[in-house]
This record gives C-alpha cells, structure tokens and sequence, in this order.
C-alpha cells in the first residue's frame, strides 16, 4: 500500500478482512485511502467514476445502481469534485483526516446483470493448480450460503442470503473462456450446490451444447444427492473440495456445521462412483476440540475415499461467531494481533483447559498431515501425475510441499 501510494495510485481495499475491521485496518495503514465494504462492484463503479469525473455517465450502471437501491442518491459531479464522497454507499474513505464510513450497500439482487470478467485480460497461461492439467480460470456461480457455521467468513461479505447465476448466464461465460484456450475451470461459489435446480441445469446445458470443459466446486456433504452427483461426473467435474471439518459428532454440533461424519462418508462415496475426485477440508482447534477429538479425525480422514486432504488450525476470523467466543473466553493467544488470524499461517489460538496450547495444535496438524500424506494411497496420486511435464512439476510441487510443511 505504502509503495503504492508513493507513486501517486489512490489505494483501495476490499474483502472479508476489511468488511468488518474497517476502523481498525484503515487506522493502521493510513496510507489505504478507500474500503470497499460488502459486495464490491457497484461501490467501486461509483468511487471510480467519481474520482474521474464520469458521475451519471455509464447508463447501464446507472440503472443497475437504481434498480439495486430505489433510494439511491447519485454522486453528484459538485459533490465529486469537492471530494465529497459521501454518497456512495458501502464505502469507507478520509475526509479531513477523518475515517468516514458511508450506509452499506444493498446486494445485487440479480447477478445475471453483471457484465461478464474481462478474462482476455488476465494471463491466464499463468495460472495452474495441482492435479489440473493446463491453466484454469475461476467463474463465481453464486453468492452466499445459507449454513450457520460459527467459524465461516463467507458471511461477513454476504450474510446468509444466496443469490444465483442463470445457467445460460454462467454458460455464455464457459464459452468465453472456451474460446480463449481455457478448458478448466474452478467454480469458486461460496457453496456451488446450494440450488440444486441450478446445479443441474448448468450441468445439462454443459452436455448438450458439449463443452468439454473439466471443472472442480465445493460443496457440503449434506447438500448434495447421487443424482446430482452423476449428472456433475457427466458434466466433465472431476474434483469437489469438501468441508467435511472433524470426524467427531460432537465438535461438528458445537460449530453449528449442520453435517455429520455418516453424512460426509456417503457423499464422498457417492462422487466416487460418478468418478469424482475428492478433496477434503479438516479443521483442528475448533470449540471443544480434545486430543481424543483429533485422533478421531485423522483416523475418519484415512477411512474416506479422499484424494486429497489438506488440515487446517481453526482462524478465529473477525466478524464470524467464532471470532466472538474466542473474545470471550480469552482463547487469543497473548499477544495476538488480527492480521496474524490466518489458517495458512500459524495458530493463534490458546485452549490451556484442555491443553491444546498453540504449540500442541501445530504439532496435530503436522501429525495429521503426516499420517494422511504417507501412506500408499495418497503417494500413488502424486505420482500418477508425472505423466507429462506439467503434471510432474505440478505434482513434485505438492509433493515437497507437503514434506516441507511435515518436516518445519
């Protein structure tokens, strides 16, 4: 940001970090001039256009800004020209060396009114991802979930509500795509199965209009059907990453998942036969979490028909009800700062009346990975994947990564 800044660039935040720690994250880095907060687009649209003096001149985004907000009042060009932003609703920006926070923003009830990405834009040959042969793009099919998982930041960003894509939309950007070379995609939904009537309607128009594309998802264990599933395999989904969390019935209650371990076995077997690949989330340190809790996870972790299984420490991530009962019971390790709350990074959670210091839930993350990682099954996927050149690098790529993690 800093070295943004000094090259004269107005800088610009947004996403589920900032959302709900706006004051806190803007206070510290005085250098960040605008949050975006919420749903992004529009706010930026309009900061944009006030910025250069465009205010009321895009009509397309006019009417989609009237027609997500009826009570909308537009920038006006004065307003923009005195540096008067507070118009523009969802946005957080400086007046006077004041942090000024403007009302949120309403979601955008319809997404089908997004113009597509501008994917020519990006260097797709780039972008690659273990067990994806060739590069990749991302399509957001929909937005939110509906589950009340105490520790997902999906919600900060767009509370539970879910708004959905048509599938003739979401197809004409695969076409897209299709033409500029790209023949994977990752379909990066807060929850891809949340509507099945639109899961199966992409899915048909995929066989139909025979796009041939290879694609992965997410998806909860119990939102999904063999059904379905089948008609996903057929589609040309070859991998579904599943937040299957604990094998303990318990400490799935205590988070709110919604899901239990009975269910996580049947859906994975389900993809199994469609001819799906399985990746799965686990989460150590969760509420309630024992050494006894964990032995029961990873020993779930191995009896599953996984691929892939990828463990993470519980992140107590601002604004989720996590992060509240951490606050609360004074699990923060001392000393913790927010931007250390990353599951991909150390822990910073601290449970001394069970003895899972953060010391501890390292070393069972490590252990689990280890466990999981080491053994035929998981070793034999990483080699199948040495049959071409970009398949060997990608797959010794995982390979020491995994043994790096193991080993520090």
């Amino acid at each position: 940001v800093f070295l943004a800044k000094s090259k004269g660039a107005k800088t610009i935040a947004f996403g589920t970090h900032v959302t709900p720690n706006t004051i806190n994250t803007m206070t510290d880095y005085p250098a960040l001039d605008f949050v975006l907060r919420g749903e992004p687009e529009l706010t930026l649209r309009e900061l944009v256009d006030a910025l250069e003096g465009n205010t009321g001149q895009n009509a397309h985004m006019e009417a989609l800004m009237d027609k997500t907000d009826p009570t909308r009042t537009p920038v006006s060009a004065e307003a923009a020209a005195q540096g008067d932003l507070s118009a523009i609703k969802g946005l957080a920006w400086r007046q006077a060396g004041e942090i000024r926070l403007n009302p949120d923003r309403p979601f955008i009830p319809n997404l089908d009114d997004i113009p597509l990405p501008m994917h020519h834009l990006l260097p797709l040959n780039e972008y690659r991802m273990p067990l994806i042969k060739g590069p990749y793009a991302f399509v957001v099919p929909s937005r939110g979930c509906p589950a009340g998982c105490k520790y997902c930041i999906k919600h900060v960003s767009y509370n539970y509500a879910v708004r959905l894509r048509s599938p003739e939309n979401v197809m004409e950007e695969l076409w897209a795509l299709k033409k500029l070379g790209i023949n994977n995609v990752m379909m990066y939904a807060d929850l891809f199965t949340v509507n099945r009537e639109q899961v199966v309607g992409i899915c048909k128009a995929m066989i139909e209009e025979n796009i041939q594309m290879k694609w992965m998802c997410n998806s909860r264990v119990d939102y999904v059907d063999e059904e379905m599933l089948s008609l996903m395999g057929q589609a040309g989904c070859h991998m579904i990453s599943w937040g299957i969390e604990s094998g303990s019935e318990e400490i799935l209650k205590r988070a709110r998942k919604g899901a239990s371990p009975a269910k996580a076995e049947r859906a994975l077997q389900w993809a199994r036969k469609a001819g799906i690949k399985n990746f799965g989330y686990f989460i150590i340190g969760l509420p309630g979490e024992t050494e006894e809790t964990i032995r029961q996870t990873i020993a779930f972790s191995k009896k599953l028909p996984l691929n892939v299984a990828i463990f993470h420490i519980a992140a107590p991530y601002p604004g989720t009800p996590f992060f509240y009962d951490v606050v609360e019971n004074g699990w923060f390790r001392p000393g913790t700062n927010w931007e250390e709350v990353d599951m991909d990074r150390s822990t910073v959670l601290d449970y001394p009346e069970t003895g899972l210091t953060a010391e501890r839930l390292e070393y069972w993350q490590k252990r689990a990975t280890r466990e999981w990682a080491l053994r035929p099954g998981p070793i034999w996927t990483i080699l199948k994947g040495l049959n071409t050149w970009a398949g060997f690098k990608s797959a010794v790529n995982a390979g020491l990564q995994t043994l790096d993690f193991i080993r520090s």
